[in-house]
This record gives C-alpha cells, sequence and structure tokens, in this order.
C-alpha cells in the first residue's frame, strides 16, 4: 500500500505530461514526449554510452563522499570531544562554508589541471559541511548523565566514544552521510563542467550544446534515479543499525 501511495504522484504526472504531449500543447523539441525519451534511454543503454557515464559518475561521487567522510568524521569528533580546540577552527571552517565551491573551480584548475582531482575536490567542498555538521551536533548532543556514568567506570576516551557517544551520535551521523550524498549528485554536474569528457553531467552539458532536450531529461532522471535508491539504502541501513530509532511520529487524522 505504501508503494502504491508512493507511485501514485509520479504516474500522474506521467499521463499528464503524456497527454500534453500527444495533445501538442507544447513543442515537442522543448518537452519530448515520454515515449520519446524512454525511446532515448533504449538507444543509450543499448550502445554502452549511459552505462559508462553512471559508472565514471558514480565513482567520482562515491570516491569524493568517502574522502570528505574520512576528513569530517574524525574533525568533528575531534572538535566535539575537545570543545577548547573550536576557537581555532570555527572562524576558518565557517569561512569555507560561505564560499560556493563552483567559486573554487578556476582555482583547482590553476592548481591540479583538467584531470580528476578538481571534479573531486568540488564534491568534497560540496560534501564537507553536511557530514561535519550532523556528526558535530551529534556528538555536543550526547546525553551528559551517560558521560557521567562512564566517568564513574573510568573509561578511557576511546571507550567514551565507542560505547556511548559514537551510539548516540550514531542517527545524526547517517543524516549527515545522506545529506551529503545528495549534495555529492547535486555538484556533480558543477563538477563534471571542468573539462570533463564522460560522466553524466557531461552527458546533459553536450546534449544542451548539441540541442538533445531528449538526453538531458535522460541525464536528469538517471541522477534523481541514483540519489534514490542510494538514500532508500541509507533508510535500510538506518533500520538496521539503530532498529530502537522512530524516524516518525504518528500525529492521527487531528
Amino acid at each position: 500500500m505504501k508503494l502504491i501511495k508512493g507511485l501514485a504522484i509520479p504516474v500522474l504526472i506521467l499521463l499528464l505530461w503524456l497527454y500534453v504531449s500527444i495533445q501538442g500543447f507544447f513543442n515537442s523539441y522543448l518537452l519530448p514526449s515520454p515515449v520519446t525519451i524512454a525511446g532515448t534511454m533504449g538507444q543509450l543503454i543499448e550502445n554502452g554510452l549511459l552505462l559508462k557515464h553512471i559508472g565514471i559518475s558514480l565513482y567520482r561521487v562515491l570516491l569524493g563522499f568517502s574522502l570528505t567522510f574520512l576528513l569530517a568524521f574524525p574533525l568533528a569528533v575531534l572538535l566535539g570531544m575537545n570543545q577548547k580546540w573550536n576557537d581555532y577552527f570555527d572562524p576558518v571552517l565557517d569561512f569555507i562554508r560561505h564560499v560556493p565551491p563552483l567559486a573554487c573551480v578556476p582555482l583547482l584548475i590553476l592548481w591540479f589541471g583538467i584531470g580528476e582531482p578538481p571534479k573531486i575536490a568540488i564534491i568534497m567542498l560540496a560534501t564537507f559541511f553536511p557530514v561535519f555538521l550532523n556528526t558535530l551536533n551529534g556528538v555536543l548532543g550526547c546525553d551528559k548523565k551517560l558521560l557521567e556514568v562512564g566517568q564513574v567506570f573510568e573509561f578511557t576516551a576511546v571507550d567514551r566514544f565507542r560505547r556511548i557517544i559514537l551510539p548516540s551520535a550514531l542517527p545524526s551521523v547517517i543524516l549527515g552521510m545522506r545529506l551529503g550524498l545528495g549534495y555529492s549528485w547535486r555538484s556533480l554536474i558543477g563538477a563534471e563542467l571542468i573539462a570533463a569528457s564522460s560522466g553524466i553531467g557531461y552527458m546533459i552539458i553536450d546534449a544542451e550544446q548539441i540541442s538533445r532536450p531528449d538526453i538531458i531529461f535522460v541525464g536528469i532522471l538517471t541522477i534523481g534515479l541514483f540519489g534514490y535508491c542510494i538514500d532508500y539504502g541509507f533508510l535500510k541501513l538506518t533500520d538496521y543499525l539503530m532498529p530502537w530509532e522512530d524516524r516518525q511520529v504518528d500525529y492521527g487524522r487531528g
């Protein structure tokens, strides 16, 4: 029943889109019909281009996000457990947080050239703060009474983190990872604008240059589908790691 409800609005939009296309209310060049887009997607899959672009973009997203997590997670834990250091790091982090990643593109090209490093760097800049801030919030939000119990049992810093802080912060960490992966896909287009010759972002930009809106729609739908699948995977991971955690509240019918 939940799946049917979730598909209701997309199916209605698809039917309305199909009806508008058949009736010719809009220029078919500017708004291709769902049938045309499905045919284009089939051709791109058949000739292997779509799978090639998906594989390269997925590699960039996962690599950029993994590097981000390896940097943001320990830094957030370190600052959360040693708050006296925040005065040193806060001004720098706040400054970087307000700089749009795309504003760094020219500098990244000068530093790293036009290969893979600038693209990975853009994804890292876009995903760092969702992971960092949510993890930091989870660490700082740990119940002080539990920490006092840890002191009574003479827990070391490692034991406090492993037995108290990490389980308490885990919901915020996973939320930050979900948001970070979402921003990874959003920044993908900007990352692949940097002299790319492959990837979903490149495919969309190339389609715009050759006036192929059907390919643009295929790229957009592909990014949305993969983003949804990854987010769904994180929800299942949350259920597995934290079966006790209630994500929603039922307020009744009112």
